[in-house]
C-alpha cells in the first residue's frame, strides 16, 4: 500500500517461497520451532537479512521460510542461525 507511511523507504519482500524450480529450492531456508505468536515476518527478515538478499519470506504456524537470491546466502544463514534462541525457542 503506497499510502501507508510505515512502508516508506522499505523494500517489500514477496510472500512467495514455494517456487519449485531447483535453484529456488536450494536457496530457501526452513525455520522450524518458531514462536509465531511473538515472532513476525519483519523480525525474521531483520535476523536473516545479514546473510544476503531476501526475495521472499512466508510465515506459517510454528515455522517460516526465507527465500534468498542465492544458495550461498541460504547456506550461510543456516550455518549462522541454526539453534539460535528466538522468543525462548531454539530454531
Amino acid at each position: 500500500n503506497p499510502s501507508d507511511p510505515t512502508m516508506t523507504g522499505k523494500t517489500q519482500t514477496s510472500n512467495v517461497t514455494n517456487k519449485n524450480d531447483p535453484k529456488s529450492i536450494n536457496s530457501r531456508v526452513f525455520i522450524g520451532n518458531l514462536n509465531t505468536a511473538i515472532v513476525k515476518k519483519g523480525d525474521i527478515e531483520a535476523i536473516f537479512a545479514k546473510y544476503g538478499k531476501i526475495v521472499g519470506c512466508s510465515v506459517h504456524k510454528g515455522y517460516a521460510f526465507v527465500q534468498y537470491m542465492s544458495e550461498r546466502h541460504a547456506r550461510a544463514a543456516v550455518a549462522g542461525e541454526n539453534a539460535r534462541i528466538i522468543a525462548g525457542q531454539p530454531l
